[in-house]
Order: structure tokens, then sequence, then C-alpha cells
């Protein structure tokens, strides 16, 4: 089933996600290196895998990035 979610500002139509954890699968991202914000709440990590998203949800994620 499809469900249409707005992530980082962009709306996106997606397949089989049940999840935050399919979710970032589905977009290629480690869920180590990412910060994920579900509905104005920050998701922590331990909780992504029982963190459902629904049809209409707002989701931001923010990527780490190393430098030096």
């Amino acid at each position: 089933m499809s469900k249409t979610l707005v992530v980082n500002g962009e709306r996106r139509t997606v397949e089989g996600v049940a999840t935050l954890t399919d979710l970032l699968g589905s977009l290629g991202l480690d869920p180590a290196a990412v910060v994920v914000e579900h509905n104005l709440a920050i998701v922590r990590r331990p909780a992504l895998t029982g963190t459902t998203v629904a049809d209409g949800d707002t989701i931001e994620i923010v990527h780490f990035v190393g430098g030096g």
C-alpha cells in the first residue's frame, strides 16, 4: 500500500513503508548516521523500528557529515 509523506519538505509517495526504519532503508540511509523528526518530535534511534508512519506524516531527516 502506498503512502504520501512529506520528507524534508518534499512530498513523496512510498510503497511498502510501515516504520521509520523501513523509510530510511527505502531512501538508502543508515539509521546510525541520521537524526529523524517525525511529526515535530525527535525519534531516538532505538524507537525507529517501532515508530509507524501514516499517510500525510511529516518527516525531517538530518544527515551527519564528517569533515576535517
